[in-house]
């Protein structure tokens, strides 16, 4: 049997190390297929709404009025808009956020269902750059200072 000659031996080397990148960056993009959540703005989900069970995020404003607890307590009901006045069903079953308020911005996680409501998993309040915690809102700003100065 001939051995191989050595510029021969890189070369196979070459392909089975390309064919293995290749293969690698399948296998990725393979197992983070369902991880990737498409963002969508209230316009955007009623003008092309997602697939029914499609992992979604739905970012805009809470509608101020629209926010209600269901009969057992833990479901609420409200509805997220933007500037162009499109809204957006959402419902959500568990604990709200501190900052979670009408007219404040949130970010639900979830999927839309087959009657057209947004069913969230999770949901994220924003706050605007005023923010001050709950424990430092009575406190003055000197006060508020000396507070954070003894975290560090």
């Amino acid at each position: 049997m001939n051995a191989l000659k050595a510029k021969h031996q890189r070369l196979v080397l070459i392909v089975i190390a390309l064919v293995a990148l290749v293969g690698a960056g399948l296998l990725a993009a393979w197992a983070l297929r369902n991880q990737a959540n498409y963002f969508y703005l209230p316009a955007q989900m009623v003008a092309d709404p997602p697939e029914v069970g499609q992992p979604v995020r739905l970012g805009g404003m809470v509608e101020e009025g629209s926010l209600k607890t269901l009969a057992d307590g833990v479901t609420v009901s409200f509805s997220v808009t933007d500037k162009d006045a499109a809204k957006v069903p959402v419902r959500f079953t568990g604990i709200l956020p501190d900052l979670f308020v009408e007219g404040s911005g949130v970010v639900a996680e979830g999927k839309m269902g087959p009657d057209g409501v947004f069913i969230a998993d999770n949901l994220l309040a924003k706050h605007d750059e005023n923010y001050v915690p709950r424990e430092l809102q009575e406190m003055s700003q000197h006060q508020q200072a000396a507070v954070v100065e003894e975290t560090y």
